[in-house]
């Protein structure tokens, strides 16, 4: 596996990676319609384009595919993080996460806060993020749960 900075022939497979990570997850904890209005169909690859473009997120590669990216804006705020179902368990949102932990203390930040989904709440839990709040998102008439998380870095040789 290797951890890439974006690049835009990845567009169109993070597009797809995105919508087919989120309509895999379990029904009893997103239902189909709420996973419907979370990612719509069919994809919108013109705004993804653009959104990557902007974001320019971390990409996990393995055999020339986009196995999950993470996203990490310049206030600490990781937007994104997904990983595609035939890659999940391997350890692809780890070094995702990994990688952006070592940037976003190599340009010395001292917080990174996430909205985690129901699914991505106890990975950030286990890398020592705090719930903030629960939250009530709508999305195309839909109401979903997420968490405001956030994790304060220190900067010695041990870690955060």
């Amino acid at each position: 596996m290797k951890i890439q900075t974006y690049s835009p022939e990845w567009a169109r497979e993070i597009a797809d990676l995105f919508y087919q990570s989120v309509h895999a997850i379990d029904p009893a904890i997103y239902t189909p319609e709420q996973k419907a209005a979370w990612a719509p169909a069919p994809v919108n690859y013109e705004l993804w384009s653009e959104r990557l473009s902007i974001k320019k997120p971390f990409v996990a590669i393995i055999d020339n595919h986009v196995a999950g990216f993470i996203e990490l804006d310049s206030d600490g705020h990781i937007d994104c993080t997904y990983t595609h179902p035939n890659f999940q368990g391997i350890g692809v949102a780890s070094s995702l996460y990994e990688h952006l932990l070592s940037q976003a203390k190599e340009v010395g930040m001292t917080r990174l806060y996430v909205e985690a989904s129901l699914i991505a709440k106890p990975f950030f839990e286990r890398r020592g993020f705090t719930v903030v709040k629960q939250n009530e998102v709508q999305r195309n008439g839909e109401s979903l749960i997420n968490f405001s998380m956030e994790k304060h870095l220190n900067h010695d040789h041990q870690g955060a």
